[in-house]
């Protein structure tokens, strides 16, 4: 089967995702085979069975009141929930709603293989492979605007003696609830902003240990707008210059949220530098002695989910790829708005209405 040709394709419907839908519907473009043939089109695939992004798998005691402010899409508020009410379960049905709303008619699950050029042409198209639940499937998009996001590439770092543990080890991909965790001592490994919100919660259970690479260095401004916009920049410069983009805390140092005075009040936010090594019944610390440990979570974490685009050839020596106002600079006909400063929910509405507005400002010109 030959390639299907639309003018854009959208590859992820998370939040930037859908964001670049609902600019694209506004700018005029419609879901491909629509009825209005003279329109530009655009089709959106989700490796997902079902709407709600990376939301639907995060744990359960993740509540409205914790993840507020983060998970808005453009054009339609979340509906009121209880503050309590778990986001796995409220998000997915907004992101439900909000696909229905605007018909973004967001095709699933379709699993992207590969994106690759089409010929030598630079102002040819992109070829989009997938699998489908009928099968294999291609589209020929003149622009592709990948938005896979991370939630599928945890990070897991290697540390001597990794394999001899005894005890249990899990990423913050998996972790459900810390009643699992009652009467074990757990290491927490990471300083962002998952590994704070854990600490108070597991802490509250049972005896945790709290360790990361480098010491936080706290904040004592609240992380209100102007923080969410420098540590925006900062991920930015780091992507124009090809470097893998680094953390929002790397960047912008913690800073004080309710869990994090919560664990603080309890004695519980207590850093201790990383442990050297890994042994059946615990961690080595850098001191020379032995922690004890029952449970290693790793919140150290996600890596861009972008293997499906390495025949682009993107990849620079540093290891991330060049990227400049949600564009590749090394093949403008790709945008990525779920790498760099929207890899996490902050800037990804923005990252996906400037890349829509690039795409119209370029066709606008071509036309001309």
């Amino acid at each position: 089967m030959s390639p299907e040709p639309v003018d854009v394709a959208v590859i992820g419907a998370g939040q930037a995702g859908l964001s670049a839908a609902y600019h694209l519907r506004r700018r005029g473009f419609v879901p491909l085979r629509d009825t209005q043939a003279e329109a530009p089109t655009f089709v959106v695939v989700d490796a997902e069975t079902h709407a709600g992004g990376a939301w639907q798998h995060r744990w359960p005691s993740l509540r409205m009141g914790t993840v507020n402010g983060i998970h808005e899409l453009p054009g339609y508020a979340v509906p009121p929930a209880d503050p309590r009410a778990a986001s796995r379960e409220v998000l997915p049905e907004y992101f439900t709603a909000y696909e229905a709303r605007f018909e973004l008619a967001v095709r699933r699950p379709v699993q992207v293989r590969a994106v690759r050029r089409a010929d030598d042409d630079p102002r040819g198209r992109l070829i989009v492979e997938a699998d489908t639940s009928d099968g294999a499937h291609a589209w020929a998009a003149r622009y592709v605007i990948n938005a896979t996001g991370t939630w599928r590439k945890p990070f897991w770092p290697t540390y001597p003696g990794q394999a001899t543990f005894t005890g249990r080890q899990l990423h913050v991909h998996d972790y459900r609830s810390a009643e699992e965790f009652h009467d074990r001592r757990v290491v927490i490994v990471g300083a962002g902003v998952s590994a704070i919100q854990l600490l108070d919660e597991i802490s509250q259970v049972t005896e945790t240990l709290w360790v990361s690479r480098t010491e936080p260095q706290w904040d004592a401004v609240a992380f209100d707008t102007a923080a969410r916009i420098q540590a925006i920049a900062g991920v930015e410069e780091r992507v124009r210059q090809g470097l893998p983009p680094g953390s929002v805390v790397s960047v912008t140092g913690a800073h004080w949220s309710p869990w994090a005075q919560a664990a603080k009040e309890r004695g519980a936010l207590v850093w201790h530098p990383m442990f050297r090594a890994i042994e059946p019944d615990g961690v080595r610390m850098p001191d020379g002695t032995l922690e004890r440990a029952d449970v290693i979570l790793w919140a150290t974490g996600f890596r861009a989910d972008i293997a499906h685009l390495a025949p682009l050839g993107l990849r620079t020596p540093a290891g991330g790829v060049r990227v400049r106002d949600t564009r590749a600079i090394d093949e403008p006909r790709l945008f990525l708005i779920g790498y760099g400063p929207s890899q996490s929910t902050i800037g990804a509405n923005r990252a996906g209405r400037d890349a829509v507005r690039a795409i119209v400002r370029e066709r606008a010109t071509a036309t001309v």
